[in-house]
């Protein structure tokens, strides 16, 4: 295993092709404070150049939470005594972890192992795949500080669960708990706690046992086709990408085990 170099708020290690990212903040239910957002930006360009590594897997320390959310002590006073040309850069911070998880070339997996709220849903929203325990619970209670959903989640939400879920978890500020989440299409498959970990690496041994640079030219057409304006659009996107695998040696490699099995 590889340890990359250390963090403040996080760490990031590496073995066999899996990048295993923990937030270290269970004091504060792994709140995801701006230092959290440097380290995840920084880990996330590291293992953006590593194109051995096939899937990243986010979780967080202990048995409570995978993230309470912001940190709201970052939030508190009048809107005149914050900076706000701070605040937009902080802003555009997170934004840019979301959508490096989103675009990043390895599978990515949200590990749920507790509370999932607020930007620690945002994050895992903006993940892959996302496998919880069913004892988890997720919401998005910004109302209730008197704000809104940010980070693109009122996008990214809507995409996951539709319209009227969104608005329905969003206006209330409510929790809903993992089976629930699993109903909505808002996680993939939803575990006892002890099951947790088998469950994340079956799923992470089948990414592996496929063809590693078709799963990542697969996750580039996808996340094209979920955000293209139409079929037509997708499709061009689409075929170029499956010319450009079509070239390569894996595929010609695989067919010929196919074949030859």
């Amino acid at each position: 295993m590889v340890s990359y170099d250390a963090y403040e708020s996080i760490t990031v290690d590496v073995a066999d092709g899996v990048a295993t990212i923990e937030f270290h903040r269970p004091e504060v239910y792994n709140a995801l404070s701006t230092e959290v957002y440097l380290d995840l930006s920084r880990a996330l360009s590291e293992i953006q150049l590593n194109r051995d590594i096939d899937v990243v897997v986010l979780t967080g320390e202990g048995e409570d939470a995978f993230s309470s959310g912001a940190d709201i002590e970052q939030y508190a006073g009048p809107a005149e005594e914050h900076d706000p040309r701070e605040k937009d850069r902080q802003r555009m911070a997170f934004e840019e972890v979301y959508k490096r998880i989103y675009e990043i070339h390895p599978v990515t997996i949200a590990k749920i192992n507790g509370y999932c709220v607020g930007g620690g849903l945002v994050l895992a929203s903006f993940c892959d795949l996302r496998v919880a325990v069913d004892d988890a619970k997720f919401g998005v209670p910004t109302t209730d500080i008197g704000q809104i959903p940010g980070g693109g989640s009122t996008y990214r939400m809507v995409q996951l669960v539709g319209e009227p879920k969104t608005k329905e978890i969003v206006y209330t500020a409510g929790l809903i708990d993992a089976a629930e989440a699993h109903d909505i299409g808002l996680v993939n498959r939803v575990v006892p706690r002890e099951d947790l970990d088998d469950e994340v690496d079956g799923i992470v041994d089948a990414i592996q046992d496929t063809g590693r640079g078709a799963v990542k030219a697969s996750k580039q057409a996808i996340n094209h086709s979920a955000n293209a304006p139409d079929l037509e659009t997708a499709h061009e996107h689409e075929s170029e990408i499956w010319w450009e695998q079509f070239a390569t040696e894996e595929r010609r490699r695989l067919v010929d085990e196919f074949n030859e099995g």
